[in-house]
């Protein structure tokens, strides 16, 4: 089996704790809509269900990463420019204790995944 570098597999952890946030993030909404607490219980289970499967997506790509597999780094490049851009949002309203860590996984993320040792394993 071929050695993946240091840099790969922090992308990959990077990747898998956006992958636990989300999850995270999913079942608060399912507990909510579960309560009563959603505005709409149809838009609350549907948003429970799509960030299942979004949590379920990120943790396919950073297990692709682990295997340093080529089909990985795009949709891991666009999850960190996606969680960057929410960071970006979050600190304009405001909502520091969110919006600062979200950049700085962001920033670890894209850097880990783009320095040149993780290129030429992939």
């Amino acid at each position: 089996m071929q050695q993946r570098p240091p840099s790969l597999l922090g992308a990959a952890g990077v990747q898998a704790a956006d992958a636990v946030i989300v999850l995270a993030a999913s079942v608060l909404a399912g507990i909510d809509t579960a309560v009563g607490q959603s505005y709409q219980k149809g838009s609350g289970i549907a948003l429970t269900l799509i960030g299942l499967g979004t949590a379920a997506a990120l943790a396919w790509v950073a297990l692709g990463l682990y295997r340093a597999r080529r089909w990985s780094r795009t949709p891991a490049a666009l999850t960190q420019l996606f969680v960057g851009i929410v960071g970006i949002y979050l600190v304009q309203g405001h909502r520091y204790a969110w919006g600062i860590p979200s950049l700085v996984l962001a920033c670890a993320g894209l850097a880990l995944l783009l320095t040149p040792a993780s290129l030429r394993a992939m």
